[in-house]
């Protein structure tokens, strides 16, 4: 089993950035791909960024590509979001979670997920 905790949140303007952190508590934190999930205003959480075990691959949404990039630390339990350029339609609860599986783009397949935090970019 493992526990997530998501931070970083917070407001921003458009074309700034934020880094989001992700820990994991357990011991078996390399055994899980991670991945980052947000979840708009009235819309439906949708997948942004995944992370394979050893951190040696990624899968990225389109609406991430060239802006935002994951990376992991084992050795820390960590998970991080780097957000670049950030646009007013990022604005959402960014969550964190994790699969024992490898279907990576896939919200149900996912064991684990955090509480979220908050990111608003205004225009």
């Amino acid at each position: 089993q493992v526990q997530l905790v998501e931070s970083g949140g917070g407001l921003v303007q458009a074309g700034g950035s934020l880094r989001l952190s992700c820990a994991a508590s357990g011991r078996t934190f390399s055994s899980y791909v991670i991945g980052w999930f947000r979840r708009a205003p009235g819309k439906e959480r949708e997948f942004v960024e995944g992370i394979s075990r050893s951190g040696g691959t990624t899968y990225v949404a389109d609406s991430a590509k060239g802006r935002f990039t994951i990376s992991r630390d084992n050795a820390k339990n960590m998970v991080y979001l780097q957000m670049n350029r950030l646009k007013p339609e990022d604005t959402a609860v960014y969550y964190c979670a994790a699969t024992l599986g490898a279907a990576v783009t896939i919200e149900r397949l996912y064991d684990y997920w955090g509480q979220g935090t908050q990111v608003t970019v205004s225009s």
